[in-house]
């Protein structure tokens, strides 16, 4: 024991050991925070929290601690690894100042960390979710914020006595490294040599980890990871709390705009002129249908008007179509919010806003907990890429299958099919996506997200050249998933849930233009929306009158169930609504305009103002601005919707009560 001690004692006193000393006392004391925060607030986890899934959440949890303690310490990587070995630093006297401040630094920093999660003890009830960067907004016209603080705090006096015992384990478990060395000559020279090459290596080396933990991930397929991946490894989405931590939370969510709440009218005018809340009437029996919903990479309509889809144009004829079709945001991460659950992408991007974490419904989860259904959700690239299983985990879809699945099935090659960069290819995968199908139980939910049409443009070397090649290297892709797509639907054709299932293809977002339609304020949103059923013949032919989006596909596949019960949904049921109240919304960043387009109309406001107004469907350039000419239902209609999404937002009111 003695000796084990000695040799602790000896690492320790290396920088590197010092480093990877104090790293471990903060997991620890993020840990000991996390358990405090369960204790406070079990009554809120009493549902599922059991000891095995505590563990599990808390082993989670050492994913996002490991991003807000880099985030936090950084500085103290570069501190405790540059190869300071100087005169002013090397001797004791210099040395022991350098550290002093290294470790006040280490304290005071940790301290606020570490206090942010024991404030959470105390505030998680009122807001049922970790605490991000919307707090100082919220709290910033409170004059008398510190009178209000003194009143609430006693009685939480335990967490004082807590937050003063993780100050003193941080005062007294701050390692300091023993960089000593004698002056004889040669040694010296030795042992000098040797302390630059360490102290190097192990910086090269700790730069690129310190990088990866911060991102949570290595491959370019992860993006930095944000509070919306916490619903990856939870059963509810209250449970994320406990994987989260506050400084993640408020990290992640400092640059993000919090949902500014609009009051352009009163909320009774509001929802007379649009409501989120859907009610059924339709008094017909439910029918369990099931439903496959595709959202293919990058399929916009421009690669259809250059015949680069010829088996989607072939669905727009044999399904139901519009030739004003529309996506709801400009990224991956809007298209499966707004095709699953009908939220569109209002100022950021869903997933990485604080109301990822609210209370959540789609597709999956109306059908899934209120009819039975079994669902699942595919998607070729590495589990937990772009946050999808999060998200999808978080509306209600029972099962996740992603690269680990595929590599896992005896009846595929696993990697040896994978495009080198982000996923399976997508022939092999949509075969895949068949063949599990064909292994759930009916009626079944579920949706895949194509991958290969995506930069770097890969495709598998047996196809190389026989896609014809367009403007760029994207449309040869497409036409590559075009034609898996096709062998998908070959192969389901004859599989037994073929004729009982009711298929929606989207994009997940339009592809950059050229073609000068497409590259207009409207025309960059312009994706296919296919409603398709081998059951329904009256499901045909192409609508050139209706205007729709990826939000409406939700309403509109629970309509053509006869869905009896109430849901919330930012879109409509786009064949039973009145062709002229048929409507669709999106957030255009590059300006900052909403752009809100009925009937022939499109306008652009910037959340104060009307900006620009046009007749789209004459005017396909957007040359002619009639601002001023629009008609003010139309205005007030948007401007409810804008009012009602920011408000559900902020107040965690997305399911229907």
């Amino acid at each position: 024991m003695r000796q084990l001690r000695k040799t602790l004692s000896g690492i320790t006193h290396m920088p590197i050991g010092a480093l990877l000393s104090n790293l471990l006392l903060l997991y620890l004391l993020y840990a000991l925070t996390r358990l405090i925060f369960v204790a406070c607030n079990y009554t809120h986890f009493t549902d599922t929290l059991s000891w095995g899934y505590l563990m599990k959440l808390m082993w989670a949890g050492v994913r996002f601690d490991t991003t807000a303690i880099l985030y936090l310490n950084c500085w103290m990587v570069l501190g405790f690894l540059l190869p300071l070995h100087v005169k002013d630093i090397t001797r004791k006297k210099h040395q022991s100042l350098y550290y002093r401040v290294q470790r006040w630094l280490f304290v005071v920093v940790n301290f606020i960390g570490l206090g942010a999660n024991l404030c959470d003890c105390a505030y998680f009830p009122f807001t049922i979710r970790r605490t991000t960067a919307s707090v100082f907004q919220e709290f910033s016209n409170e004059g008398n914020i510190f009178s209000i603080l003194f009143n609430e705090a006693p009685p939480y006096w335990y967490l004082f006595l807590v937050a003063a015992l993780l100050a003193w384990l941080l005062w007294r478990g701050f390692s300091i490294p023993q960089v000593e060395l004698s002056r004889p000559s040669r040694m010296y020279r030795r042992k000098l040599s040797l302390y630059y090459t360490s102290q190097l290596v192990c910086l090269g080396l700790a730069i690129p980890l310190t990088i990866a933990g911060i991102r949570g991930g290595f491959t370019m397929a992860v993006r930095p990871i944000t509070l919306s991946n916490a619903n990856q490894y939870v059963k509810q989405s209250i449970d994320a709390g406990i994987v989260l931590n506050t400084p993640f939370c408020i990290l992640r969510t400092l640059s993000k705009k919090s949902f500014p709440e609009k009051q352009y009218m009163t909320l009774e005018e509001a929802q007379q002129l649009y409501s989120p809340l859907h009610v059924p009437c339709d008094t017909t029996a439910f029918r369990p249908m099931n439903v496959v919903v595709f959202i293919l990479e990058s399929f916009g309509k421009q690669a259809s008007a250059r015949g680069f889809m010829p088996f989607m144009d072939e669905m727009a004829q044999k399904g139901r179509s519009f030739q004003y079709s529309y996506a709801n945001g400009r990224k991956s991460i809007d298209g499966m919010p707004s095709v699953l659950s009908s939220i569109p992408s209002f100022l950021e991007p869903f997933f990485l806003t604080p109301a990822a974490l609210n209370d959540l419904s789609g597709l999956a989860g109306e059908l899934s907990r209120n009819k039975g259904y079994t669902s699942a959700f595919f998607h070729g690239a590495e589990n937990g890429s772009m946050g999808f299983q999060a998200f999808a985990n978080a509306t209600g879809f029972q099962q996740y299958f992603g690269r680990t699945e595929y590599n896992q099935d005896p009846r595929y090659d696993g990697d040896a099919d994978f495009d080198g960069t982000w996923a399976i290819y997508d022939e092999e995968f949509l075969q895949y996506f068949c063949d599990k199908m064909g292994e759930l139980k009916e009626p079944f939910i579920t949706s895949v997200f194509t991958a290969s049409s995506h930069a770097p443009y890969s495709m598998p070397e047996r196809y190389k050249g026989q896609f014809p090649e367009g403007p760029t290297p994207l449309y040869a892709c497409i036409s590559y998933s075009d034609h898996a797509l096709r062998l998908f639907f070959e192969k389901a054709s004859k599989q037994p849930w073929f004729q009982n299932t009711l298929f929606v293809l989207t994009a997940d977002h339009a592809t950059a233009a050229d073609d000068p339609v497409y590259k207009t304020d409207l025309g960059y949103y312009s994706v296919p929306v296919i409603f398709y059923a081998p059951s329904m013949p009256e499901l045909s032919g192409v609508d050139t009158i209706r205007t729709t989006s990826q939000t409406d596909i939700m309403p509109t596949v629970l309509s053509l169930l006869h869905y009896d019960r109430p849901y919330m949904a930012f879109g409509q049921d786009v064949l039973n609504t009145k062709p002229e109240d048929t409507f669709a919304i999106n957030y255009h960043g590059a300006s900052g305009f909403y752009q809100y387009m009925q009937q022939d109309w499109m306008l652009q406001f910037d959340g104060e103002q009307m900006v620009h107004a046009y007749k789209f469907k004459e005017d396909s350039l957007l040359q002619h601005d009639l601002c001023g000419q629009q008609p003010q239902t139309m205005e007030l209609r948007m401007k409810s919707i804008i009012q009602q999404y920011m408000y559900r937002m902020n107040h965690n009111e997305m399911i229907a009560k």
